[in-house]
């Protein structure tokens, strides 16, 4: 059985953010894909298998961490609409049907369901986990229930080093951290980061669904449906981003690294 490695939200190997992609004929058990996940070791491994003609999209689509499935994830989804090569490609998820549009330059954008934010009051361990001031702080939902946390500069979200063990025992899917770009000069307009301890995944290094918060929320406060986002992992990404109502474009690029074969 053929599985790929694809580094995705980036154009260069060893960038952008890792996803492994298998194609199947049908969903096996789904703890099998769950100790494929575990074994490929990376924030998301993709499973998808076609859908007869009729159906709602042209194939399923399933996301796992190493720990546990998640209801929605870009950069996977990114990775897979690589592998497949196809001009549009639709995907029937946990999260609706989701669609993959390509382009002949080798960007294929993902259209995604905005994410709602509420504001809200940080929690009383945030700040200390975080080990930074907190400026405010929404919760995403329904389909990613993370916190997105508005921190005072890009230095600050760059220097962050939190306690990841401590955020391993909440409840939400992850917290991302944010603030606008330094120097929008730069290339982007804003910068982020994303720990999903409490999902298995310490430090995602491209974060294509929280990029359905981010999208609003900066949106909002430059004034503009059209942006650049780049996270600032070790790895480090760019995600070109449009917010259109309740549905957020994300476009990004895609290398395949790794073809090879599962075994078992």
């Amino acid at each position: 059985m053929r599985i790929q490695i694809v580094d995705a939200f980036t154009a260069q190997p060893f960038a952008g953010n890792p996803a492994g992609v298998v194609v199947l004929s049908a969903f096996p058990e789904t703890e099998w894909m769950q100790r494929v996940a575990a074994e490929v070791n990376l924030s998301e491994t993709a499973f998808l298998h076609p859908l007869p003609p009729g159906a709602e999209a042209d194939f399923a689509l399933r996301w796992f961490t190493p720990a546990v499935e998640v209801a929605l994830c870009g950069h996977a989804t990114l990775a897979t609409a690589h592998v497949l090569g196809r001009d549009k490609t639709s995907f029937a998820t946990l999260s609706g049907v989701l669609t993959a549009t390509a382009t002949d330059d080798g960007w294929i954008t993902l259209d995604f369901p905005t994410a709602p934010l509420s504001p809200v009051e940080a929690p009383s361990w945030l700040a200390g986990v975080l080990g930074a001031e907190i400026v405010s702080v929404r919760h995403t939902g329904p389909n990613t229930d993370d916190l997105l946390v508005e921190l005072a500069d890009e230095a600050t979200v760059r220097g962050l080093r939190p306690d990841l063990g401590t955020l391993a025992t909440k409840e939400n899917r992850g917290v991302i951290v944010t603030a606008q770009a330094a120097d929008p000069s730069a290339g982007y307009d804003f910068v982020s980061r994303f720990f999903g301890a409490a999902a298995g995944v310490e430090e995602d290094p491209v974060t294509g669904s929280a990029h359905t918060a981010l999208t609003p929320f900066w949106s909002a406060r430059l004034g503009r449906t059209e942006l650049t986002g780049y996270q600032a992992s070790p790895r480090g990404g760019y995600v070109r981003v449009t917010l259109a109502g309740d549905r957020t474009l994300l476009t990004g690029q895609a290398v395949t690294v790794i073809d090879g074969e599962l075994l078992v």
